[in-house]
């Protein structure tokens, strides 16, 4: 169903599968970036039970903020809705619903910890990973790119 605030503005669900550090980085990236101008949303197929503090710290220096966010479940009426779905990583599966609206991409993020990285240094450079597909993404729904 479309409503004339979702016909005016793009909308996006990033999924992960504990909503707890990558669906919400990439969440708090494009509400930082998009200014209002994207339905910004995130869940999780299995949510855990906080935010990933270092997640958090991380979107903080880049200006953005996740500090609010909780893991939640996947709505299955925001899943049929929204313009894009994009799952973060491997671990996360989305099926698609009767009648959905957009479509599902996945984004196979950098993982440092293969190549021996940890910490926060890791996470910076997951940040910067999801960063750049966020700012690409945007200038995909809005035409606009990010500022």
């Amino acid at each position: 169903m479309t409503t004339p605030e979702s016909a005016s503005r793009p909308s996006v669900l990033f999924v992960c599968a504990k909503n707890g550090g990558k669906s919400q980085m990439a969440a708090a990236l494009m509400e930082h970036h998009a200014a209002g101008a994207v339905q910004v949303h995130s869940a999780g197929t299995k949510p855990g039970k906080s935010i990933n503090a270092l997640s958090a710290e991380v979107i903080a220096e880049a200006g953005a903020d996740m500090s609010a966010g909780h893991p939640k479940p996947i709505d299955p009426d925001l899943l049929a809705r929204v313009d894009r779905v994009v799952v973060l990583g491997d671990e996360a599966r989305v099926e698609p619903v009767d009648g959905m609206a957009g479509t599902i991409v996945t984004w196979h993020t950098d993982e440092p910890s293969t190549r021996g990285i940890e910490g926060i240094e890791r996470m910076r450079l997951v940040r910067d990973d999801i960063d750049a597909r966020v700012r690409t993404l945007l200038t995909e729904l809005t035409g606009s790119p990010a500022s």
